[in-house]
């Protein structure tokens, strides 16, 4: 089968459900695959990768060969 048939055979089964709990199910999944990383990411791991960009927007960093060399 090939991607657009498979694509047309999706969209019949999406278009058949009657759940609304199923279509937001589906929604979401296909939101996450084609979605922003960002919003996977938890409160502390988004803080902390702020926090790495403030410090490399005022000057904080090391080069890469000083990183491997710690």
């Amino acid at each position: 089968m090939d991607i657009q048939t498979a694509k047309i055979e999706l969209a019949k089964l999406i278009l058949s459900i009657d759940s609304p709990t199923l279509i937001a199910k589906i929604k979401e999944l296909l939101t996450k695959e084609s979605g922003d990383f960002w919003h996977t990411l938890s409160e502390s791991e988004k803080q902390e990768i702020i926090f790495g960009i403030d410090q490399l927007d005022n000057g904080q960093r090391i080069s890469f060969e000083e990183f491997l060399s710690c």
